[in-house]
């Protein structure tokens, strides 16, 4: 399935995407995509329903229907910095003996295409595509062997970031991760039967049609199982978190010189099977 929340901001009803691209609601059956939905016998009891027995939903998705953030009420927004070893590497920076995790405020959230607004200030705004896993069945000290059995889907996110304000402004990473519009994701949430081979998506993003990232999921250091289990010793899980998984080469800052954003861009982003963003990028 590919599970989605449409509507203005603040008020997204729950949908899925049929074969031929139309929006479905689910709200008869399902009050958000959230919470106790995203367990396994949530997931399961939407998957039962004839899509095409669902209520239509008028407008094209993404282009005069809006979607939303593809989950909601999210707890927690877990991302993992420095996964991939060539983006390690330029940005100057060893890769981890342990994955590095740092936070995004859930504020930063919105929709696949909603604007990214560049902080008062920055000169340093980047971009990241990066696969999202949203948790389903929670927990704690999750065996790695069983990690997968807790993900209710995967999406696509852009870990825009502030570089100045997550390196040198006296603090951790977060700082330059959580601020408002830093957090796009969507367009859907795509249940682990449709997401394809998860070790072996392809990923991209451009700016203004220039690519800059063309990668794969193929060079992550830490996979997916791995990232759960090791996340899980910290906190617990719990359905509707987020871990952001990190991001191939290509980034802003890696460029020579580097490239920032200045407000008038559009990001355009996307991974195999997993849908595309386009953001415009505009100061707040």
């Amino acid at each position: 399935m590919k599970l989605l929340r449409y509507g203005p901001k603040g008020q997204e009803r729950p949908g899925l995407l049929d074969d031929e691209g139309r929006v479905r609601d689910l709200s008869a059956h399902v009050a958000d995509i959230a919470g106790p939905a995203l367990l396994p016998a949530g997931l399961a009891k939407l998957a039962a329903l004839d899509p095409a027995a669902l209520p239509h939903v008028a407008g094209t998705p993404q282009q005069d229907l809006r979607l939303g953030p593809c989950v909601g009420a999210v707890g927690k927004f877990i991302c993992i910095g420095l996964n991939y070893a060539d983006h390690a590497a330029e940005s100057g920076l060893q890769v981890p003996p342990e994955p590095v995790i740092f936070n995004k405020w859930t504020s930063a959230i919105v929709g696949p295409d909603d604007d990214v607004e560049i902080p008062r200030g920055s000169e340093k705004t980047d971009w990241e595509v990066e696969l999202a896993v949203v948790i389903g069945k929670g927990g704690r000290y999750i065996d790695e062997a069983d990690a997968l059995s807790h993900v209710a889907g995967y999406c696509v996110a852009n870990d825009v970031s502030e570089r100045d304000y997550q390196m040198n402004r006296a603090g951790t990473w977060d700082k330059g991760k959580g601020c408002d519009t830093f957090g796009p994701l969507g367009p859907w949430l795509v249940t682990p039967d449709e997401a394809g081979d998860i070790d072996a998506l392809k990923m991209w993003l451009e700016v203004d049609g220039r690519r800059f990232q063309n990668g794969s999921t193929a060079t992550m250091v830490y996979n997916v199982p791995f990232l759960i289990h090791y996340v899980s010793q910290f906190m617990s899980l719990q359905p509707g978190d987020v871990i952001s998984t990190g991001t191939p080469p290509g980034v802003g800052m890696g460029q020579k010189p580097p490239v920032y954003l200045k407000g008038g861009e559009v990001m355009r982003l996307g991974i195999e099977g997993l849908g595309v963003q386009t953001q415009k990028v505009v100061r707040a």
